[in-house]
């Protein structure tokens, strides 16, 4: 009887630990939802190119861990303040499925910096989706992975990635295999939707 009472109680007390392991607070299972990590700059990104994406992709079920130089509360260009996760020296890309880089004019401070360039190379090495809009782009034309590309950026950017050999369309979103760029604020939708249809085909 003592040894059934046992086996009871450590069944009460295992089985709900083993069900929370796999379950994410949307109820989906964390080991099959992917990992996205965002880059915002520390000051003047573009608050719907974050905002817009990340409530798309937290719909969706991903996991999202916000990156910049510092997780002092950065500040969009309209305004918006936003405590970012972590800082971005401790970005892995082997710990996601996707890199997004937000723009906005602080954007900027990314394009020539040399662990950002790293982080695109690493992105494109693994296969894994690296994405970028506004003036974010330039960081990964500036990188070399946007070479024979194509790829698209806000307007006056333009020559910025041309320069670097990517085939600029001039649309609002671009997809080219696993690299996707978007032109500006108002393609943040249909920026999220790709990468989140991106993503779910590599499943």
């Amino acid at each position: 009887m003592k040894a059934l009472l046992f086996i009871f109680i450590a069944a009460v007390c295992v089985l709900p630990v083993m069900a929370d392991k796999n379950i994410s607070h949307s109820g989906k299972n964390i080991a099959n939802a992917a990992k996205i990590a965002m880059i915002i700059a520390p000051n003047k990104f573009r608050d719907e190119e974050l905002l817009i994406p990340l409530k798309a992709f937290k719909k969706a079920g991903f996991t999202v861990v916000v990156f910049s130089t510092s997780t002092k509360s950065a500040k969009g260009m309209l305004g918006y303040k936003f405590t970012p996760d972590k800082k971005l020296s401790d970005l892995n890309v082997k710990n996601f499925n996707a890199i997004v880089f937000v723009g906005g004019g602080g954007a900027s401070i990314y394009w020539n910096n040399n662990f950002c360039h790293q982080i695109c190379k690493e992105t494109v090495a693994q296969n894994k989706i690296l994405a970028a809009i506004c003036i974010a782009p330039v960081t990964l034309a500036n990188a070399g992975v946007l070479k024979n590309k194509k790829a698209t950026v806000w307007s006056g950017a333009s020559k910025k990635i041309t320069i670097h050999g990517a085939k600029y369309t001039g649309k609002a979103v671009t997809v080219d295999g696993n690299i996707i760029t978007a032109n500006g604020p108002k393609a943040a939708g249909k920026f999220a939707s790709a990468i989140i249809s991106k993503l779910k085909s590599l499943k």
